[in-house]
């Protein structure tokens, strides 16, 4: 699967992700608080943490799909208050604890939407379900599938998109043993390609990672 030229939206001297004193807040409720962050190009990042720590609210912060309510940062370039979100959302990918497949379309079809929207060869539908193991259930509906099927259909649509920022939410939830090396595929073609991979899971010893990082009460502590 070939790659497609990038044009940067950061420097090369830049952090494609950097968080200053980020904070978030529901109501009355404090989600996230005072996180510094900075993610390069060619990472891959483990985010650890106990349930409720804020780690899925921090990867949906990363994703531009919420902003701080206090403090800032940038994501590939993008100051995350400004409309610029809607420029890179394009290049990133957030893998959720949910498959977010169409149930009605087969696993094909909803590859080859991903393509057609992200602007893709209709081709990498085939060549990503093959990559993930799926060739031969190309045509069955996502609603007739397995949960791991539609997990290594996501990460389908992940190579398909060939992201600037991968989110990977429980990275290997749904996913048994012999699946979990499409986890460090994908996450290795994004970060050789100049991107960052930023994994959730609660089984540290599965994270084939540069470094980690800990959220523990809406806070980011450094882990390794």
């Amino acid at each position: 699967m070939s790659r497609r030229p990038y044009t940067p939206f950061v420097s090369a001297k830049t952090h494609l992700v950097l968080l200053e004193d980020a904070g978030l807040r529901v109501g009355p409720t404090v989600i996230l608080q005072r996180v510094k962050l900075s993610l390069d190009a060619g990472e891959k990042v483990g985010l650890l943490g106990p349930n409720g720590s804020g780690k899925t609210t921090l990867l949906r912060l990363l994703a531009t799909l919420q902003r701080p309510t206090s403090g800032g940062g940038t994501v590939l370039g993008a100051d995350l208050m400004s409309n610029d979100i809607y420029r890179i959302r394009p290049h990133i990918v957030l893998i959720g604890h949910e498959p977010g497949l169409y149930p009605e379309l087969t696993l094909a079809e909803n590859c080859r939407l991903v393509a057609s929207l992200a602007g893709r060869d209709q081709e990498r539908a085939g060549t990503a379900l093959e990559l993930v193991g799926l060739a031969g259930a190309a045509d069955r509906r996502a609603r007739d599938c397995s949960r791991g099927m539609l997990r290594r259909t996501e990460l389908a649509r992940a190579l398909i998109v060939e992201p600037r920022l991968l989110l990977l939410d429980e990275a290997h939830a749904g996913l048994d043993e012999s699946a979990s090396a499409l986890v460090d595929l994908i996450a290795d073609r994004v970060a050789e390609g100049g991107g960052t991979a930023v994994l959730v899971s609660h089984d540290a010893e599965r994270l084939n990672v540069d470094r980690s990082v800990r959220v523990v009460g809406g806070m980011v502590e450094q882990a390794s």
